[in-house]
C-alpha cells in the first residue's frame, strides 16, 4: 500500500509517499480502509519532533512511527476474532494510528459509523479538533470568547458553542474573518487592529500564547478560561509552560482555569453528526501532505485540511 513516511524529524520535506507493507489488524483491532485523513497540529508535533517533550512519546532519536495521523474515514476492511461493532464493508470514522496511508489501524471504541449526510473528507476533519471543542465546552457558558477562532479547534468551538446556544465572540486574522462569520460566531474580531474587552463566561484560547494574567482580566469573577493550544512557547515546552502556571494559580482562584487534553471518544463522534457542514476548508491528495502540513506550519489554513487517498 501506499502511505506517508519520515525517516527524520524535521520541516515538511522530510515527508514521502512510499510503498510499505499492509497492516494487520490485531484481535481487538479494525483495518480501515482509509479514504481521507485530517491534518492537525497533533501531525506537526509527530513530524518535526517538537516541543522536545514530546519526543518523550514519538521517540528521542527518530520517530517511533514512520507513518503520522490519527484521523481518519473510510471502510472497514477487516476486524480482528474479538470485535463485535463493526463489520467489513461498514463506512466509519475516527481515531487510528499512522493513518496517512491507504490502510490503517484503529481501536473500536475510537470509531463510529459515518452518517450518510457527511462525505468521507468532511468526516475526517472532525474526530481530533472536534473533540477538543467538545472538551473545553464541557465547563462554562453564556458569553463566550473564543481566540483563534480560524484555526481547526476554534472553528468547531464557535460552531459547537452556537449549537447550544452561547453568544460567541471571535478573534481571528484579518483573512480569516470572512469564514469565521460563516461558522456562526456573533461577532468576530480582527485581533491585529481591534484590543480585546469586554468580560466572558468562557474563554478558550486555541492559539498564540497570550500571558495568563492578560486572559484572566477578560474573565468574569466565577469564569471559566480553557487553553486549547498555544504554539509560540520555547523549544523544550512548547507553550506548556503557560499550562503548568495555570496548574499553580488554579487552588488560588474562584475563576475556573483549566488546560484538558482531549482523547477521542466514540460519544464525541457521535455528537459531532449533529453537525452538518463541518470546518472543511480543502483536501488534497495523499502525495501532497508535504504541501499541506507547509501551510498548515504557516498559519494559512481555516478551518481544516484532509488529504485523500
Amino acid at each position: 500500500m501506499k502511505a506517508v513516511v519520515q525517516d527524520t524529524y524535521g520541516n515538511a520535506d522530510v515527508l514521502r509517499l512510499e510503498e510499505v507493507a499492509k497492516p494487520e489488524p490485531g484481535p481487538k483491532q479494525v483495518l480501515v480502509e482509509v479514504r481521507a485523513a485530517g491534518v492537525d497540529r497533533g501531525a506537526w508535533h509527530a513530524m518535526t519532533g517538537l516541543p522536545l517533550v514530546a519526543r518523550l512519546g514519538f521517540g528521542l532519536g527518530k520517530p517511533r512511527h514512520r507513518t503520522i495521523g490519527m484521523d481518519l474515514a473510510g471502510r472497514v476492511a477487516a476486524v480482528g476474532a474479538e470485535v463485535t461493532e463493526f463489520k467489513v464493508g461498514d463506512e466509519v470514522y475516527g481515531s487510528g494510528s499512522s493513518a496517512w496511508a491507504e490502510y490503517a489501524k484503529a481501536k473500536p471504541a475510537k470509531l463510529f459509523r459515518k452518517p450518510a449526510h457527511l462525505s468521507f473528507e468532511q468526516a475526517a476533519c472532525m474526530p481530533t479538533s472536534g473533540a477538543t471543542a467538545r472538551l473545553v465546552l464541557a465547563k462554562g457558558r453564556g458569553e463566550v470568547l473564543v481566540l483563534g477562532a480560524g484555526g481547526g479547534v476554534g472553528a468547531f468551538t464557535v460552531m459547537l458553542a452556537k449549537l447550544r446556544g452561547d453568544r460567541v465572540t471571535a478573534a481571528t486574522s484579518p483573512g480569516k474573518i470572512e469564514a469565521v462569520e460563516r461558522f456562526g460566531a456573533d461577532t468576530v474580531i480582527d485581533y491585529t487592529t481591534t484590543p480585546l474587552a469586554g468580560r466572558y463566561d468562557l474563554i478558550v484560547e486555541c492559539g498564540g500564547n497570550r500571558p495568563l494574567g492578560e486572559l484572566r482580566k477578560l474573565l468574569k469573577p466565577r469564569g471559566v478560561l480553557a487553553i486549547a493550544g498555544g504554539e509560540d512557547g520555547g523549544r523544550f515546552l512548547g507553550g506548556l509552560e503557560r499550562s503548568l502556571q495555570l496548574l499553580a494559580v488554579s487552588p488560588f482562584t474562584k475563576q475556573t482555569l483549566r488546560a484538558p487534553l482531549a482523547l477521542t471518544r466514540r460519544a464525541d463522534l457521535e455528537a459531532l453528526t449533529a453537525l452538518t457542514d463541518p470546518p472543511l476548508e480543502r483536501s488534497y491528495p495523499l502525495g501532497e501532505a508535504p504541501t499541506a502540513m507547509r501551510r498548515l506550519a504557516e498559519g494559512r489554513v481555516t478551518g481544516k485540511l484532509v488529504l485523500t487517498t
